[in-house]
């Protein structure tokens, strides 16, 4: 499987096709695997250093989401055969899980969302079995009750797949200590995704998706939230965009 350094990581070079290929085959192995979708804002995680950097460095599949990862990468020399953001993905594991007869769970967003989310996918896609959903309280993470009540609930429930739609770095730290005790063929961390498909969150056009504007129509719908993370955070990209280049200049 072919993959290329990326600044502060590595990244899976894969199409969508490929990227379905390889989880299926991960779910064939059965070993607690997972996948990660790193954007401008985990690459900023990254270069903070911290556990997240343990979960790349693991991670059984590493797959870009986000044009602006695409873009960067063919500014490298490297470049990409496309994006495959988590909310492009989700809709099309759950066709290849109800080909496959494979169970799905769904885990995060608000109360009620995950559900909301099941609903509709299961009514999109014929056949799909989707196991259970949860939606863990606030703080969840730092409570070990609520923590084994989670594990209980999704090896109960069986999957082979797991989503985890938490924000990173929050779901990909639970998958990262909890997956040899979920016993879940795959997990993938998508954030948004589930609230997507509850219709809780509009995605954006694709036209806007395909000219990586798909941050940008995110920030119009929840301006006081993203305003920070898109305008102060992520403008971080450049300079190390930079950086890197200059190190690989140097080699």
């Amino acid at each position: 499987m072919p993959r290329i350094k990326f600044m502060n990581t590595e990244i899976d070079n894969l199409t969508m096709d490929e990227a379905l290929q390889e989880i299926d085959a991960l779910i064939q192995k059965n070993c607690n695997a997972y996948v990660v979708t790193p954007n401008v804002d985990h690459i900023i995680q990254l270069e903070r250093g911290g556990e997240l950097c343990e979960v790349y460095k693991h991670a059984n599949l590493i797959l870009a989401d986000g044009k602006p990862i695409v873009w960067l990468s063919k500014w490298y020399n490297t470049p990409l055969k496309g994006k495959i953001s988590g909310s492009d993905l989700l809709p099309c594991l759950c066709d290849m899980a109800a080909k496959r007869n494979y169970r799905m769970f769904l885990l995060g967003a608000a109360e009620g969302v995950a559900a909301k989310a099941a609903k509709n996918l299961c009514e999109t896609y014929a056949g799909l079995q989707i196991v259970g959903t949860y939606s863990p309280p606030y703080g969840f993470e730092k409570n070990e009750e609520e923590i084994n009540k989670i594990v209980d609930i999704v090896t109960a429930a069986k999957p082979h797949i797991l989503i985890v739609g938490l924000g990173c770095p929050k779901q990909e730290l639970f998958i990262l200590h909890h997956k040899n005790k979920l016993h879940v063929p795959i997990s993938l961390g998508l954030g948004a995704s589930i609230d997507f498909e509850a219709g809780e969150v509009k995605r954006a056009p694709k036209w806007m998706s395909e000219c990586g504007l798909e941050w940008f129509y995110r920030f119009l719908q929840d301006p006081k939230r993203l305003a920070k993370r898109y305008f102060v955070d992520d403008m971080k990209i450049f300079k190390l965009a930079i950086k890197y280049k200059k190190q690989a200049k140097r080699k």
